[in-house]
């Protein structure tokens, strides 16, 4: 069975409160990834049709700080789907209601896992890819999944055989007392 990505495709908005602030009065960036893992959710559980649980979140850069009062969207999709995992890809914008301004504050990539009733994983639908859209951002998954795979195996690398990496730290502002 095959899904197209507007059958699970999710909107949500909500306006940031006083409650949502950080010490520098700015939304907490702890409360925007809450918000946009519960969004992941939904999107992976409506693709899937099983619950999901997050794998991993994929480098979260926060473009623009959000303030108390603004209108806050997110807008999430599949983006790649492998045999139970899901690559659900997040924008958050956040608007002033007052002058209509918009702003991305930031984009990231939760992999999602579909699990059945015994906790096992369970196959998902196949996706339709609908657009050249859709294809770049099924085909960009690949990439960074790819780039996932040789950054593990250049930090294992590393691990294993610190002596020969250590003339690299020469760079940096440490001191080896070893």
């Amino acid at each position: 069975m095959y899904k197209s990505i507007n059958d699970s495709r999710i909107e949500i908005s909500e306006l940031m409160l006083p409650s949502y602030t950080n010490f520098g009065g700015k939304i907490h960036g702890g409360y925007i990834l809450s918000l946009m893992d519960q969004i992941a959710f939904a999107c992976a559980s409506k693709h899937s049709g099983s619950y999901c649980v997050t794998a991993s979140v994929d480098k979260v850069n926060f473009l623009n700080p959000i303030e108390v009062g603004e209108l806050v969207t997110m807008k999430a999709s599949i983006n790649f789907v492998g045999s139970s995992s899901m690559v659900v890809g997040i924008r958050v914008e956040s608007e002033n209601i007052r002058t209509g301004e918009k702003k991305h504050c930031n984009s990231s990539y939760f992999t999602m896992v579909a699990i059945d009733v015994n906790g096992n994983t369970t196959q998902v639908p196949g996706l339709k890819l609908k657009s050249k859209i859709d294809a770049k951002r099924f085909l960009k998954a690949i990439k960074r999944k790819e780039s996932e795979s040789d950054k593990n195996e250049a930090l294992s690398q590393v691990y294993k055989y610190v002596e020969d990496h250590l003339p690299q730290l020469s760079d940096y502002r440490v001191q080896l007392e070893f």
